[in-house]
Parts: structure tokens; sequence; C-alpha cells
């Protein structure tokens, strides 16, 4: 037990020092005590960049974030980041014309950054990171013909860029996963894709058009370490502006190498496949990623353009695509002319009991 002498001039005795009273019995502790830093976001973002971010362009985009959120700080440094601090910060993002789905994004890398500093004891507390509602904007995907034109004028450029266009709209791939391809990955009539931006790896079959465009042709030199590994994310970008422009769709700012997945995505809907297989191939992480493209799915609907049209005296029983997810049992009203054949069929199927005879023997 510590003296009070002892506690007075701070002398620890040993790990934890303890000082005991009647009814208490205080512990003291000498090596918890650390200097309270501050620090500004970007200075966090350094230390901790390489750690929670790969290199690529996602990481890029994740430096500019940032690089933009701590300009509006106004390089402030922190120890504890409030709420209101955020709230600012969110209110200041939309003044700039950003939109939820912007800010959404932004606050994410924000809110990673600051959960690996408080962890790392540089940030003491923690604001809450309401997500933002997003809306659901139009999904811009390419025509067949509108695929015909500008593939041609990607072609006439660079035949590795045009290789790597079809590849991107049959298989539904990010362009990072198609330009991290190695030849390991590719197996038969099947590709892997092991580097994806859920961190989940997924296999898909091929089709005839992706397997001619995966050999490369024959040429002198070392072969390269995977199909597509000779272009660059700018390389194929730039080649891509030039072609868009050249056909016509310069000034159409959807069109985008990321709208070759949104083409794959929308042709499997559109051609039957369940969202939950629409959402393996694609790798989505959630099927809420997927439902995007699920107004697409508009073939069940078709029946009920039946009962729209036919007047209702004339209607068939059963109308509004029998079988489809939309019709039930509990929900399909029945006739009453239908019940009451029922009812007069199952009396005729009764065995009749025996006539009994009214004269005593």
């Amino acid at each position: 037990m510590m003296t009070t002498e002892a506690i007075q001039e701070g002398e620890p005795s040993d790990h934890f020092s303890m000082f005991s009273s009647q009814n208490s019995t205080i512990r003291y502790s000498y090596n918890k005590i650390r200097e309270v830093k501050s620090y500004r976001v970007g200075e966090l973002f350094l230390a901790y960049r390489d750690i929670l971010w790969d290199d690529g362009r996602h990481k890029y985009n994740v430096s500019s974030f940032i690089g933009e959120i701590d300009e509006l700080l106004l390089g402030e440094r922190f120890s504890a980041f409030d709420q209101s601090t955020l709230d600012n910060l969110i209110g200041t993002l939309r003044q700039r014309g950003n939109s939820n789905a912007t800010i959404n994004r932004k606050m994410a890398a924000l809110s990673k950054l600051l959960r690996k500093a408080h962890k790392m004891g540089d940030i003491h507390s923690l604001p809450e990171f309401r997500r933002q509602k997003e809306r659901a904007g139009r999904i811009r995907f390419l025509e067949r013909d509108e695929e015909a034109r500008l593939f041609a004028a990607i072609k006439s450029r660079s035949e590795d860029a045009y290789r790597l266009s079809v590849f991107l709209v049959d298989s539904g791939c990010r362009l990072g996963e198609a330009l991290g391809l190695i030849w390991n990955d590719i197996q038969e009539h099947r590709v892997s894709f092991w580097i994806t931006k859920s961190g989940r790896s997924r296999t898909i079959p091929m089709t005839e058009r992706v397997k001619e465009v995966i050999k490369l042709p024959p040429t002198e030199g070392r072969r390269p370490k995977g199909p597509f590994t000779k272009l660059s994310q700018a390389q194929f970008r730039a080649i891509w502006n030039d072609a868009k422009a050249e056909v016509g769709l310069g000034a159409d700012d959807q069109v985008v190498p990321h709208i070759l997945r949104h083409t794959c995505a929308s042709r499997l809907v559109q051609g039957g496949i369940d969202i939950r297989r629409v959402q393996m191939w694609l790798g989505h992480q959630t099927l809420s990623m997927t439902m995007r493209y699920a107004h697409l799915a508009t073939n069940d609907l078709d029946g009920c353009v039946i009962v729209l049209e036919t007047p209702r005296s004339t209607q068939p029983a059963g109308n509004c695509a029998e079988g489809s997810v939309f019709s039930s049992p509990v929900t399909t009203p029945s006739s009453p002319t239908a019940e009451r054949k029922q009812r007069d069929a199952a009396a005729r199927e009764l065995p009749k009991a025996p006539r009994k005879n009214s004269k005593a023997k």
C-alpha cells in the first residue's frame, strides 16, 4: 500500500499503484498517460493510405476526395472529430453541387480513414456517418448499332483496345479486373477474377467471341503476362474518348468504359436471366446493387396487358401470366359459377347409399 507522501510526490511503487481507505480502493496507472496530439486529415491520409487502399484508380480517387476535404476544413488539426464538424462538411459539399451519391463516396473514404486513426489512438472520438439517400438515376447502356460503330472506331486505332472492349462487354467485368488478368486466370472455357473491388473472387464462362479476343496474334518477342497487360487504363481511355467522338457520342458523358459493364448486365436481365445469377456474374457484393437493372425484366408483366385489353365478361380464368411470380392461388379470386360446377362434380363422384324397402316383410 502506498503512503500519503508517495501519492503526493507521484512515486510509483510498481506497474499499478494502489491507495486504500476504509470504504474504497483507488488504483493509479502511471504507464497509460500519453500526450494528446492533433492531426490534419491530410496527415492521417499520408500515414495510412498504403495500409487502407491498394494502388490503382480507386486509391487515386480517394486521394482526391481527402485532399478536397482537407481543403474545406482549412487544414484544421483534430484530436477529436465531432458531429458538428461532419455536418458542416456535408453541407458545404452539397452547396458545391455534390450529389448525395458523390457525398456518400467521399464520406466513405473519410470514415474509413478516421476509423483507422481512432483504432490507432490518433483520434479520440468519431461522429456518426449517416448514408445520404440516393436517387435511382437512369442507367445508360449501348444499343447493338452503337456498339458496332464504337468498336469499329476503336479497332481502327488499336487492335489491343478493340480486343479489350469486346472482353469487357461480354464478361461485364470492371476495367481494372480485365487489365489485371494473367494467363493462369484463364482455364478452358472459363475466366477467373481474383483481384476485385468487393474482394471476392468469381469465375464465369466465356462467350465464343471472348475466346477469340483473348488469343494474342502471333508476334515476335516475349509473351506478355496476360491478354491485356500491354494496355494501361490511361491509354485505353484515351483511345476510347477519341473513338466515341468520331462516332458522334462525344457529348454523352455517360459513354465511358464502365458503360460496357452496364450493357452486359442489361442484356442479361432483358434476356430473362434472374437477378441472383446476374449478381453472381457481375460480382456485386449485395443484391441491392444488381436490383438497379431489375426494371428491365418486364416479361412477367406482359400477361397483364391481356387483362386490361379484354372485356371483363370474356376474360379467361387465370389471366395475368399463368405461373408468373405475380400470380398467387391465395389472392386470385374464382367466380361463383366455377365454384358451383366444382361442387356439383364432387357430388356426382360420391357413392350412392342403398335404398331402403318401405314394406315390412
